[in-house]
This record gives C-alpha cells, sequence and structure tokens, in this order.
C-alpha cells in the first residue's frame, strides 16, 4: 500500500466533525490570550488581525484541496466544506472585531474608510463574496441550485482568496515573508486551475 493509499484510507476514517473541533482550537487559544496577556500592548489590533489571518490560512487550505486530490491523488474533499466554513467564521469575526472593538461602530469613521481605503474595500469585497458561499455550504442549497451551477458559484472563493491576499499585503505596508508566501499560494492556486481548464479542452489524441 503506497503512502497514499493510506492517507486516504485514515482521512476517510476521520469524521467531519474533528475538523470542526480543531477549527475552534486557535480562536480558544486568542481567547485565553485575551485574558490572561501575551498579546502585547495593543490587544484589538492583534485580535483583528490574528483572526483575519487564520481565516484567510482557511480559506487557501479549502482551496488546496482540489489540487491534491487532482495532482497527488489525497483525496480531502469530505473536509472542504468544513473548512471552508470555518474560514467563513472566523472572517466574520475578524470584520465584527474591527467594527466593534477597534471603530466602535462609529459609522461615519466606517464609511470614511470604505471609500478612502482601498486595503478595507478590497477586504469588504473578499468577505462580501463569501456570504453567498457560506449560504449555500449546505446539501439541500447543493440540491436546490444543482451540482453544475453550485460549483460554478463556489468558483468565488478564488475571488475571495485573491481579495484577501490583496488586503493582507496592503495592510502590513511592507514585504515580509508570510503574505509573500500566501500570494505565491493563491497564484499557484489560480494557475493549477487554469492549467486544469485548459487540458480538460484540449481535443483528445489518438
Amino acid at each position: 500500500m503506497t503512502l497514499t493509499d493510506k492517507i486516504n484510507r485514515n482521512a476517510r476514517k476521520i469524521p467531519n466533525w474533528v475538523i470542526y473541533v480543531l477549527g475552534v482550537v486557535p480562536l480558544g487559544l486568542l481567547v485565553y490570550q485575551t485574558f490572561f496577556g501575551g498579546l502585547g500592548v495593543d490587544p484589538v489590533k492583534a485580535i483583528e488581525h490574528q483572526l483575519g489571518k487564520i481565516g484567510l490560512q482557511l480559506l487557501v487550505a479549502s482551496l488546496v484541496i482540489t489540487p491534491l486530490s487532482r495532482y497527488a491523488r489525497i483525496n480531502l474533499i469530505k473536509f472542504r466544506r468544513a473548512i471552508g466554513q470555518l474560514a467563513f467564521v472566523y472572517i466574520l469575526l475578524h470584520l465584527l472585531t474591527w467594527l466593534a472593538l477597534d471603530i466602535q461602530f462609529l459609522w461615519g469613521e466606517i464609511f470614511k474608510d470604505l471609500t478612502k481605503r482601498p486595503y478595507i474595500i478590497i477586504g469588504m469585497i473578499g468577505f462580501l463574496v463569501m456570504i453567498p458561499l457560506a449560504l449555500t455550504s449546505t446539501d439541500k442549497m447543493i440540491r436546490r441550485l444543482g451540482a453544475e451551477r453550485w460549483r460554478k458559484l463556489h468558483k468565488l472563493a478564488y475571488v475571495a482568496a485573491v481579495a484577501g491576499v490583496a488586503h493582507y499585503m496592503m495592510l502590513v505596508k511592507a514585504w515580509p515573508l508570510e503574505p509573500i508566501l500566501y500570494c505565491v499560494g493563491v497564484a499557484a492556486l489560480l494557475f493549477m486551475r487554469l492549467e486544469w481548464r485548459l487540458r480538460k479542452r484540449r481535443p483528445a489524441r489518438a
């Protein structure tokens, strides 16, 4: 039995609820740090940035699953929906932290940021794109939309990932290694998606 076969066999044994439990562990650690220190001199910004970063990591992880299946034959498709849902939750918490703790629901400041700060505009676009994905991430909605329409709609996850990376890059206003890795990773995922589509369109050769 190959390593790929072992990974696939073990993955089939793992129930989806395990992913949700593991997914809330970073949130639990963040809550612990909030009450017992460890978030630095500006805990609100630290919470806000950490939630956004975890959300972006989970979003990218959900997009990695399809290339793993196509190119490495590692089948983790059953976990993709759970990871995507967790990504939305963390990004929603990131937004709520900004609204409630950072801006404190000062709507004038919020409107000004949403019209004058490009990184906030791009981040909001990424979040809005994820809303229909979250609302249709159930078996009932898949049946209602039909598999083909559902797959087309959920390609918006790539738009959300690009927006998330751009938001992060513009926020840090520098070129540290971590956001560069996200940028390269999302670019690679887009390239693999394009390559796969082109391969499917090529006429079969005798």
